[in-house]
């Protein structure tokens, strides 16, 4: 019960505050919302992604491992995804949305919080998350990123836009900074981080914009299905990796947890710039956040038990 209401308290609230701000605002001054999409795409994700990989303290054997379990999960997921968007015979736009809601999870905002939480005191439970935020952040605008724009641009433009995304010249930039240790001056650090912290906002009052005009009459089946994928399909599957690759104690709990969480919302905002069911996507990051304080409670009390210290 502790760790319920410590998540409902640290995480779920913070954030659906944010979220109820930019739904309330959005009705009052109409925001332009596709401006707001490009600034975090472009500017705020690059950032944070180079902040995280510039900070990150971990091993080499703990990075292999993680490394190898995202392998194994990520192409589970994905193989499953497209196998249900093929059966449900969803349109080109509707499969990628599907695809990037179920499979890409919010592991950096959401995530990253609750793990400090869980694993308060434990630096190794924090590590590992830090690296499936990361993997997150590149699997979401390399391969997310493609679901979305094939669904919407010829196939041969596709790897022109992926080049020019800034998030993976951030990733290779800060990279060359870890290998060669290159001290950020404080002059730059100092914005960097700011726009750092900036990112949480802005992406939830984005988020909170998107579903000002949201009325659900009744949940579509995608929705549905993307949610209880997300929510209860992924950690089963996370759970199998982690048996298969014999992990154990605080690493097996943070990648079992790590599974669970609701659906990303750059997966949100990446369906807004692109116009892929950006309904879709924002019920399904909606309902799983919001069931997640329920199901991440039950997910974090069995890797305790299933994975004791």
């Amino acid at each position: 019960m502790s760790i319920f209401l410590s998540v409902m308290v640290q995480v779920i609230i913070p954030m659906f505050s944010l979220i109820l701000s930019g739904a309330v605002l959005h009705r009052i001054f109409n925001f332009n919302l596709k401006t707001f999409s490009q600034l975090i795409v472009y500017f705020l994700l690059p950032i944070v992604c180079f902040m995280n990989i510039y900070e990150a303290e971990t091993s080499s054997d703990v990075i292999g491992l993680v490394l190898l379990y995202l392998l194994l999960f990520n192409a589970i997921l994905i193989g499953l995804s497209a196998v249900i968007s093929k059966l449900s015979k969803f349109d080109k736009k509707l499969t990628s949305t599907f695809n990037n809601s179920s499979v890409l999870s919010n592991s950096a905002n959401y995530g990253l919080p609750v793990n400090s939480l869980v694993f308060a005191g434990n630096p190794l439970g924090l590590s590992i998350q830090i690296i499936v935020a990361i993997a997150q952040n590149i699997l979401t605008y390399t391969w997310g990123f493609y679901n979305v724009v094939s669904a919407s641009v010829e196939s041969n433009n596709v790897i022109k836009k992926i080049v020019k995304l800034p998030i993976l010249h951030a990733l290779i930039i800060a990279l060359l900074f870890k290998y060669f240790h290159i001290k950020i001056p404080d002059f730059l650090n100092t914005p960097l981080k700011n726009a750092d912290n900036a990112f949480i906002a802005i992406a939830l009052i984005t988020l909170g914009g998107q579903i000002a005009y949201l009325h659900i009459k009744s949940i579509s089946k995608v929705v549905i299905f993307s949610s209880l994928f997300r929510l209860v399909l992924s950690p089963i599957i996370g759970l199998g990796v982690i048996f298969l690759l014999q992990i154990e104690g605080t690493m097996a709990q943070a990648l079992f947890i790590s599974s669970a969480f609701p659906s990303n919302r750059s997966a949100s905002l990446l369906a807004l710039e692109y116009d892929n069911y950006p309904e879709v996507a924002s019920s399904v990051v909606v309902i799983t956040t919001l069931s997640s304080c329920v199901t991440i409670a039950v997910v974090i009390y069995l890797s305790k038990l299933i994975f004791p210290l």
